[in-house]
């Protein structure tokens, strides 16, 4: 592993099983993610899932991840930690927080088993109340991550409840209180505690970012998105009134301009 890594980034967007949406638009998300890239001339390679990682982290400097159901596996996750120490850098988005996911008797949501790959990325996936309004609060305006991103502001997502896994070692961006969304018995049920909940006993992490070595992890909860096509394979839901069309954080100017700055700090420019 060479120290100086060269300037481009590995790009994974996919569902599980190979070829499953799983209730997301990768190709949107990847295509957002690439012309983000593609503004400051970052080149990039392209996968579905960690399969062949290993591959593209030698010649790669950030590596980004969009993905619902696909996680490296332990020989995958050792060589993403060891690439991190020696200056990679890994932002981490959504669904990357999940995994592999168990069905638990007598309840229709599935519990997220606690594998390899959550303690490096920093962060494990409980469960996600419906879509809502969000008021995301920037907990820290000093880092280079938040810059120019207003101490408020306001998106259209899931609600992500999320355990921290090193809790020291955490640089905390950003937070938000769900209000009556935060009141989601299922988690209890799932996994005994909340454990999502800081502190305060009300706010939940939405974004992060940790030093590993000489290089780091940013993870961002936000940034659900569906198409037609996805919500036509699902049961019709008579209380669910999100668009056929969603795009949620990624339409605000904030959750962008969050990608853009961590692809920076990333990159070290």
């Amino acid at each position: 592993m060479t120290q100086q890594l060269p300037i481009r980034a590995h790009v994974i967007t996919g569902g599980f099983p190979p070829g499953s949406p799983a209730g997301h638009d990768h190709d949107y998300a990847r295509l957002r993610l690439l012309g983000l890239l593609a503004e400051t001339d970052v080149p990039a390679s392209v996968a579905n899932d960690f399969a062949d990682v290993e591959k593209w982290l030698p010649v790669s400097k950030l590596l980004v991840s969009y993905v619902a159901g696909p996680y490296p596996d332990p020989a995958q996750t050792s060589a993403m930690r060891s690439w991190i120490e020696s200056g990679g850098h890994w932002l981490g988005l959504h669904g990357t927080s999940g995994g592999r996911a168990e069905r638990v008797e007598g309840i229709r949501n599935r519990r997220t088993v606690k594998a390899d790959h959550h303690a490096l990325l920093g962060s494990f996936f409980l469960t996600h109340p419906p879509i809502c309004d969000i008021r995301v609060d920037v907990r820290d305006t000093a880092h280079p991550i938040t810059r120019d991103v207003p101490r408020h502001f306001e998106v259209w997502d899931e609600p992500y409840f999320i355990e921290l896994q090193d809790p020291v070692g955490t640089r905390i961006l950003l937070t938000a209180e769900y209000g009556s969304s935060g009141e989601w018995p299922v988690t209890k049920r799932l996994y005994g505690a909340d454990t999502s909940l800081q502190p305060d006993g009300r706010s939940r992490v939405l974004g992060y970012t940790r030093q590993i070595g000489k290089g780091g992890v940013t993870y961002f909860a936000l940034g659900h998105c569906h198409n037609p096509a996805i919500r036509a394979d699902r049961a019709t839901d008579p209380t669910d009134t999100t668009p056929a069309t969603f795009h949620g954080a990624w339409d605000a100017d904030e959750y962008t301009a969050l990608i853009r700055n961590t692809i920076d700090w990333g990159l070290d420019r």
